[in-house]
């Protein structure tokens, strides 16, 4: 797989010499367990995948290069790069300035920007509707486009199977900028229609039955279906695409759902299911799964909590916090900062969107065991710094140290 030249801030010898063993041992990716270090009465159990992605690293990379070779140009970004508020951070330190936030809204006017200024699109791509914006600006969007290979095979795809004759059912959350933009991609192809759960497609199941009122969709899926979208013609016929960073079992579990109704709805049989449903297993994003995956084979070990490392605004990340969640306490935190002390710890409550402070989150135990993994867009040096940070806080730092020295 390609090499990217990503500064070396965000690099950690420490954790690419485990991911390196770990990959020298494991070619095909099949062993999800973790990566056990022991420090002194500490052991960090660490996920078998986790950190930057081939999407987010190209993202950095292009992001980094535009800035290096445009020093007399104005540079701006139409939102952040990635969800890492520090990466993002950086880029705004060498001059780089937003369009629009993480929502779409506006930060600034599209009548500053020139034919002169460097407009970069970040990793999670951009509506039909801005990269239009930017050519009448005489911009030309794929110069400095960072949009994730794997975002733009779910683009192909829906343009694929909406020109032979599906409605694209897009698995996402309405308003991040990736749905947003697969959203119009796809529907400048076909007929498309927004889920963000499992929930809702039941939902969509009522109309494609005639359980529910056509009229009513309009109600309950608004703003998250295409112009002139009619739901007695356009649930005939489906296919189910996501935004790449959602939980990659609960897309399948829809997808598979979806196709359930069909077969049922229109008495099919095995060679006639591509007649109402098209098959779309192969986008989901594999680093995606790879960190779910490692996830679920570190849940295996025990325990005496876990550590997700990311953005607070970052899908991928929050996945992974919803996983841990379930078998023991998880704190989603940014950073090492975040481990104020041993008796207190802030993280982000992503269910509630705030930011709390937890008194008592390090057991007193003689020994601590904690489960650690990132999201795709967080730096390995951010992880290795958590690790550090910990066994600082549990007296191991000489065995931190003695381990990073090795």
């Amino acid at each position: 797989m390609k090499t990217f030249d990503v500064p070396v801030q965000y690099r950690s010898p420490l954790i690419s010499q485990i991911k390196a063993e770990r990959k020298a041992a494991d070619r095909l990716k099949k062993d999800f367990s973790p990566t056990r270090l022991q420090l002194g009465s500490l052991e960090v159990i660490l996920a078998r995948h986790f950190g930057f992605c081939y999407g987010v690293e190209n993202a950095i990379e292009i992001a980094f290069r535009a800035v290096a070779e445009n020093p007399d140009k104005r540079i701006f970004l139409l939102s952040e790069i990635i969800h890492n508020p520090g990466v993002n951070a950086d880029l705004q330190q060498m001059g780089v300035r937003f369009i629009m936030n993480t929502r779409g809204q506006m930060m600034m006017n599209w009548d500053e920007i020139t034919v002169d200024d460097i407009v970069v699109i970040p990793a999670f791509g951009t509506t039909r509707q801005v990269e239009e914006k930017m050519r009448e600006k005489g911009i030309e969007p794929t110069r400095y486009e960072t949009t994730c290979p794997f975002v733009e095979k779910v683009w192909n795809r829906a343009e694929r199977i909406g020109r032979e004759g599906y409605t694209v059912v897009v698995h996402g959350k309405p308003k991040h900028e990736e749905t947003r933009a697969t959203f119009s991609h796809s529907e400048a192809h076909t007929p498309t229609v927004v889920v963000k759960d499992l929930e809702q497609a039941r939902r969509l199941a009522a109309y494609i039955t005639g359980q529910e009122q056509p009229e009513h969709f309009f109600v309950e899926f608004a703003g998250q279906h295409s112009l002139g979208f009619d739901p007695a013609r356009h649930l005939s016929r489906i296919g189910v695409v996501n935004q790449t960073t959602m939980l990659a079992s609960e897309t399948q579990g829809i997808a598979d759902y979806l196709k359930q109704v069909m077969i049922s709805q229109y008495q099919l049989l095995p060679e006639q299911v591509t007649e109402h449903f098209a098959d779309t297993r192969d986008t989901l994003c594999y680093a995606t799964n790879d960190n779910q995956s490692a996830v679920q084979g570190m849940l295996e070990a025990e325990a005496d909590f876990a550590l997700v490392i990311g953005g607070y605004n970052s899908s991928n990340t929050s996945h992974l916090v919803e996983l841990c969640e379930q078998q023991l306490p998880t704190y989603f935190i940014r950073n090492s900062d975040c481990l104020l002390s041993r008796n207190l710890i802030r993280h982000f409550d992503f269910h509630a969107r705030t930011e709390l402070e937890t008194s008592g989150y390090l057991p007193q135990n003689t020994s601590l065991k904690v489960m650690i993994t990132s999201g795709a867009s967080c730096p390995d040096a951010l992880v290795e710094g958590v690790i550090e940070r910990l066994a600082e806080l549990s007296n191991n730092a000489a065995s931190f140290a003695a381990l990073r020295q090795e």
